[in-house]
């Protein structure tokens, strides 16, 4: 995957949370979890579009390191939406899976960044 579709891939991520976010119950657990759900996902397209203009490839790891640690975090609300309730499990799986997949591409990204500047 290039940067041109993984900056649309997280974008839509960002959107697909944003609308699950405005479906939550105004219970305090909803606002909450949904405010902070929110805000780490869309962290991760913010992130990954300062990363690519990163000034070295340093900087590029280190931002990219931010932006799987935001990417993890939404897991986590997403998986404490479904746990409590909150939401049905139905509704969460396929923005779990997302995350879970974005995950796994930034690691593979961080572990390619690093042998490359190992060699």
């Amino acid at each position: 995957m290039n940067q041109a579709e993984m900056k649309q891939r997280t974008k839509d991520f960002a959107k697909a949370v944003a609308v699950l976010c405005r479906q939550l119950p105004a219970s305090r657990e909803g606002r909450l979890i949904g405010d902070q759900l929110l805000r780490s996902a869309c962290s991760v397209g913010a992130n990954y579009r300062s990363a690519c203009r990163g000034r070295s490839r340093a900087d590029f790891r280190a931002k990219v390191a931010i932006v799987l640690e935001e990417a993890d975090e939404s897991l986590y609300w997403l998986e404490l939406l479904e746990e409590l309730g909150v939401v049905a499990p139905a509704r969460t799986a396929p923005l779990g899976k997302e995350a879970d997949e974005l995950v796994a591409m930034l690691v593979a990204t961080l572990r390619s960044s690093r042998e490359g500047a190992d060699r």
